[in-house]
């Protein structure tokens, strides 16, 4: 880590003063099962408080930790519903059990592709989108050089500090990441952090 950081520093010096004002890189990274992608889907669009009470609540019903295929399937729509999922993100998780249980998705074989290639492996699920592989990535599959060009954190992050006049598309964060790599995962965690963003990165 204090290769990537060292590199991230003399590379961006503004990103430089975020490491030096964050502190310490301490991620918590969550295993690269099909409860960790259950969970992204839980808590998309969603304050991480209200996530997290509805994912415990998920859980307890399916009674096993962690949450298999099985376990999700045997639970009826109307009763996910009742636990505080919305229908469309019952459906979601429900498609979700359903390919991994008949194979379709493979959580094995993660850790042998390519960053594009699990994109293009569980975006094939309905309400898995790009954004949800990328948490996928930076916080299961632990891979370096992620930059998650869809999440408003780090677009709001990238406006403050690089002092733009509106949130960033992709290509500009592209551009202003370019000097990060290999280390775009890091330095995606630090802009979190430099809002004070205390949710589950």
């Amino acid at each position: 880590m204090r290769k990537a950081l060292n590199h991230l520093k003399k590379a961006d010096p503004v990103l430089g003063s975020i490491i030096e004002r964050v502190g310490p890189y301490k991620i918590q990274y969550r295993e690269p099962v099909f409860q960790t992608l259950v969970r992204s889907i839980v808590y998309q669009q969603l304050h991480g408080k209200a996530a997290a009470t509805i994912f415990g609540r998920l859980a307890a019903a399916a009674k096993v930790d962690p949450l298999t295929p099985e376990s999700i399937l045997k639970l009826r729509p109307a009763r996910m519903r009742a636990l505080g999922l919305s229908n469309q993100k019952m459906t979601y998780i429900r498609e979700l059990a359903k390919l991994t249980r008949a194979g379709e998705i493979d959580f094995g074989r993660f850790l042998t592709l390519e960053d594009v290639e699990v994109i293009e492996h569980l975006t094939r699920c309905k309400g898995v989108g790009v954004w949800t592989v990328h948490m996928f990535l930076i916080f299961a599959l632990r891979r370096p050089d992620v930059l998650p060009t869809g999440d408003l954190g780090i677009r709001a992050a990238m406006k403050k500090a690089y002092d733009l006049p509106e949130l960033p598309k992709p290509e500009e964060m592209h551009r202003i990441a370019a000097s990060w790599r290999p280390y775009c995962s890091v330095a995606s965690w630090y802009l979190w952090r430099s809002l004070d963003n205390a949710g589950e990165m």
